[in-house]
């Protein structure tokens, strides 16, 4: 069915059908208007919808609360209300059919209007000769399914949100405040602990309650605090115990959003590519689909953040220089020197004037300068004090992002990490920049490293870019077929939220 979906969709795309770029409002009333007067003006008077196609496309509707969506948003109400009259009702039909295909494909809210660097392209197509397939064939259901993301992350959250509402139906024990609870521990409060514990899943049906915090107990709560982004350390204290204790509601309102994320996204990321998480400090290696490689990062202050767009690698710079951008010149590194001068030559850095000609700092007065009036280019050289460390990865871009090394690998070490100035600060670099030059024949092993051990500026070209998603996901898998809580670091999960609960006008 996804095969014959997509030779489809590739036939309307080569024959000139597809919807022009200003209908990739993620609301979706634009293109299932669009949509929704050609498919009728094609169609002339024909009665497009039988019993049966109508009455698989309510249940579709309905359906459509799997995804995170709310079914009455489709025209559920007008379309149950006009189930008898066959002449009223293709029109409302078509159209829910349309509004729910293109959420389903491309989200309902426009991803600039959360996130406005977003760049990657989900170019929309006419959904046109898609529905008209499924009438002729009675397969509305399953076709407005195949919509949907095909990531194996999407699925993983919906599986997770049908876990959780099946939850949020039974009862939940709450586990009384109290000193914190650790192994070797007895009574009616660990008593508590093992009940929710069970309730949740991190304890098998079978496990006997005995009040006693033993081994089992405390590799449980240690899965529970890992699934919740918290310190896995099996002590219950004042954060896992609200962990422990919150209801479902609120997770059930992550999944949905991070659902939504998942619709902005195009089916095919790239064979090679790299994704990283900015809620996750995080950054993977995919290929073929499959997650190979992943890294720690350090991501960009609250007032620096990171952004999120999408982007290719186009070189790789193996001990490099770095340029200083002028922002940071002037608020970070002007405040430094004018506090120790001696700094400038002791961390490696370069003085140029606007001519580009190299300034002695030791003839600059730092005091005599200021944010507004600041004449110098700065960079700083190659070595062990160097801000991108060993390897910087490039995808040249307005923001000036990038993936690089750091002399202050310590951080790493840290559950939170947003500490940057908007670059990705990656672990291990090198070995990331080996993965990625892996179809590049010239770079070999070899190459590579003594190119970082020469010390000396080298950049290496790769063969075929690879592209880089910087994302930013607050329930994630966790590879094991459950999901990951984060922290919602940027404050941008309620926004997403809002605009999923907006009812479209009426078309």
């Amino acid at each position: 069915m996804k095969r014959l979906l997509y030779l489809v969709v590739g036939l309307a795309v080569s024959a000139g059908l597809v919807l022009p770029a200003a209908a990739q409002v993620r609301s979706g009333q634009r293109i299932a208007v669009e949509a929704t007067n050609q498919f009728h003006t094609e169609a002339g008077d024909a009665q497009l919808w039988s019993d049966t196609n109508y009455d698989a496309l309510i249940l579709a509707i309905n359906n459509l609360s799997r995804h995170g969506l709310n079914p009455s948003h489709y025209h559920l109400e007008q379309l149950t209300s006009l189930r008898e009259n066959e002449a009223g009702r293709d029109r409302i039909a078509t159209s829910a059919f349309f509004m729910a295909a293109t959420h389903l494909a491309y989200g309902k809210l426009d991803p600039v209007s959360v996130e406005p660097d977003w760049t990657v392209i989900n170019h929309p197509h006419n959904p046109g000769p898609v529905l008209r397939y499924a009438l002729a064939q009675e397969t509305i259901g399953s076709t407005l399914e195949q919509f949907a993301p095909i990531q194996p992350g999407y699925h993983t959250l919906l599986d997770e949100l049908a876990r959780l509402r099946a939850q949020t139906s039974g009862t939940r024990t709450i586990v009384s405040a109290g000193a914190t609870l650790r192994e070797g521990d007895r009574g009616d409060r660990v008593s508590a602990l093992q009940t929710r514990l069970k309730e949740l899943g991190f304890l098998t049906e079978d496990f006997a309650i005995s009040g006693n915090f033993d081994a089992d107990t405390h590799l449980a709560v240690e899965t529970f605090q890992e699934s919740e982004d918290l310190t896995a350390d099996g002590l219950v204290g004042a954060a896992s115990l609200a962990a422990l204790n919150r209801g479902n509601e609120e997770r059930i309102r992550q999944i949905m959003i991070n659902l939504e994320r998942w619709r902005w996204l195009p089916a095919d990321l790239g064979r090679r590519h790299l994704r990283a998480n900015i809620a996750g400090f995080d950054v993977t290696a995919y290929e073929n689909g499959q997650p190979v490689r992943t890294h720690l990062t350090i991501v960009g202050r609250n007032y620096r953040r990171t952004p999120v767009f999408s982007d290719e690698i186009e070189y790789i710079v193996f001990n490099p220089w770095w340029e200083t951008p002028p922002s940071l010149a002037r608020a970070d590194k002007l405040p430094a020197f004018q506090r120790d001068p001696a700094t400038v030559q002791r961390l490696g850095f370069q003085i140029l004037d606007r001519q580009g000609a190299v300034v002695d700092p030791a003839g600059i007065n730092w005091n005599d300068y200021s944010s507004t009036n600041f004449p110098f280019r700065i960079r700083q050289a190659p070595g062990p004090e160097n801000a991108l460390g060993q390897v910087k990865i490039m995808f040249p871009n307005v923001h000036n992002v990038y993936l690089h090394d750091t002399p202050t690998r310590g951080l790493f070490s840290q559950r939170q990490r947003a500490f940057s100035s908007g670059c990705l600060r990656t672990q291990n670099p090198i070995d990331l920049s080996r993965w990625l030059l892996e179809e590049t024949p010239e770079w070999t092993s070899e190459r590579l490293d003594a190119a970082v051990a020469s010390g000396r500026e080298t950049r290496a070209s790769l063969s075929a870019r690879v592209p880089v998603h910087i994302l930013y996901f607050t329930a994630v898998s966790d590879g094991e077929g459950g999901v990951r809580y984060l922290d919602d670091i940027y404050d941008r999960d309620g926004r997403v939220f809002d605009g999923l609960m907006v009812v479209p006008p009426r078309s």
